[in-house]
């Protein structure tokens, strides 16, 4: 566990202010709402068998990476997703006490923001997935994040919000650095293609791998010939 748990910096920052201002009772409450939530996703992750990577606690969420491919089933990523906020409501529902009201509130507006890794931007990206390819979806869900979260850092700073300031610090790093690498993740997306047996119960014909869907085998038309996708993406990367 003590891998891949890890508490970043800003963290302690933040837990310091609420200190300073009299509200770290709240800012306990807030994290204990918040940890029912990332129960939620971490037991339906197990459900599915995902291999959680690294788990970052964050100023004012946590991030769950996965070791698990590119190619997971659509429905298994959108109902963990939505498992987070289904536990936070029964927690909240059971236990009902103003500061986890509060709490709550204010977890469930900030986890829907369309800022990737948030739950709403995951949403978003699967949505997407269904519409288009791989490709542009990640794309798309990366541009609407950083678009958003830059948005929000204006709004912060103009407010002078520090709190919220250093909390969309280390989503805009994370984001950042997914930006640089959006290249390398659809390399990656192909290379399992080629690596491993998946079996989709849906197939599609495409002229491009570019065009590549979630969820669908796909059939490449080259002039006159259909070639199997893992045939075509053998010689790809050969």
């Amino acid at each position: 566990m003590k891998n891949i748990f890890k508490i970043h910096p800003l963290t302690y920052i933040t837990a310091l202010i609420f200190v300073l201002i009299g509200y770290f009772n709240f800012y306990l409450s807030f994290m204990l709402v918040l940890l029912i939530h990332e129960l939620g996703h971490i037991i339906m992750a197990l459900v599915f068998r995902w291999h959680i990577k690294k788990i970052v606690v964050l100023p004012l969420g946590l991030l769950l990476k996965f070791e698990d491919n590119l190619n997971k089933p659509l429905i298994e990523e959108f109902v963990i997703s939505i498992s987070g906020i289904i536990f936070q409501l029964v927690f909240i529902i059971l236990i009902h006490n103003n500061y986890l009201v509060l709490s709550s509130n204010i977890i469930l507006i900030f986890n829907m923001l369309p800022i990737y890794p948030l739950d709403g931007s995951k949403v978003i990206n699967i949505l997407i997935n269904i519409i288009t390819n791989f490709k542009t979806s990640y794309f798309l869900t990366l541009l609407i994040s950083f678009i958003a979260l830059i948005l929000l850092i204006c709004l912060s700073i103009i407010n002078k919000s520090l709190i919220l300031i250093l909390s969309f610090i280390p989503l805009l790093i994370n984001l950042i650095d997914l930006i640089i690498n959006k290249d390398n993740v659809f390399i990656k997306f192909l290379l399992e293609r080629y690596i491993y047996n998946f079996k989709f119960k849906k197939y599609k014909y495409i002229n491009d791998i570019k065009y590549m869907k979630r969820d669908y085998h796909h059939y490449l038309i080259s002039g006159k010939n259909i070639i199997e996708e893992k045939e075509y993406l053998k010689e790809y990367f050969n």
